[in-house]
């Protein structure tokens, strides 16, 4: 039984950025597991937040993974992002984890794959997960053509997506830093 199926949505804008995420939790293709799941969390005397999409339990092993390389690290994000990405392509257990993670700090936003990317996006806007290119195309026209602080656009392009993914729902969790 694998459970899946998120939505993690981060938003840089005006020196704030906010990271969203939906609360669904899915088994296959099949059933709602968990409507109301916390997949965004902060971490590092509450200076890091962190989105993660994908299996449950690798996503948690990595959220912790990212953890101790932030303390390893003394608080560098770029860092702790860089080593964990190597950790996860090299070492033989941890590359069959499936997840994605969104981290950001007051500096940076950042994405994590398990194939060893680290990518800072161009525009301040990063999405991951199953409805993740729906939020991100939201968040992009709102970044274009709003004045929309960085919370309220994270929040409104997920619920855009929430309504056209079913792997989405509107059950969200969001943190600012």
């Amino acid at each position: 039984m694998e459970l899946q199926g998120t939505t993690i949505l981060a938003v840089k804008r005006n020196g704030k950025t906010a990271v969203c995420g939906d609360g669904q939790v899915t088994m296959g293709q099949q059933a709602v597991m968990k409507a109301t799941a916390k997949k965004v969390r902060r971490i590092f005397h509450d200076r890091v937040v962190v989105g993660f999409a994908g299996s449950v339990a690798d996503a948690f092993s990595l959220c912790d993974r990212f953890e101790e390389k932030m303390q390893m690290y003394g608080g560098s994000l770029a860092r702790a992002a860089v080593a964990l990405a190597q950790d996860w392509r090299n070492d033989k257990v941890m590359r069959k984890l499936e997840a994605m993670m969104i981290v950001a700090d007051k500096e940076s936003l950042l994405v994590i794959s398990g194939t060893g990317e680290v990518i800072e996006p161009d525009d301040g806007v990063a999405a991951i997960g199953s409805g993740g290119l729906y939020a991100l195309a939201a968040a992009k026209a709102l970044v274009q053509n709003t004045d929309l602080d960085a919370r309220t656009i994270a929040v409104k392009g997920l619920e855009i997506a929430g309504e056209i993914c079913i792997f989405t729902n509107n059950n969200l969790t969001v943190e600012e830093v």
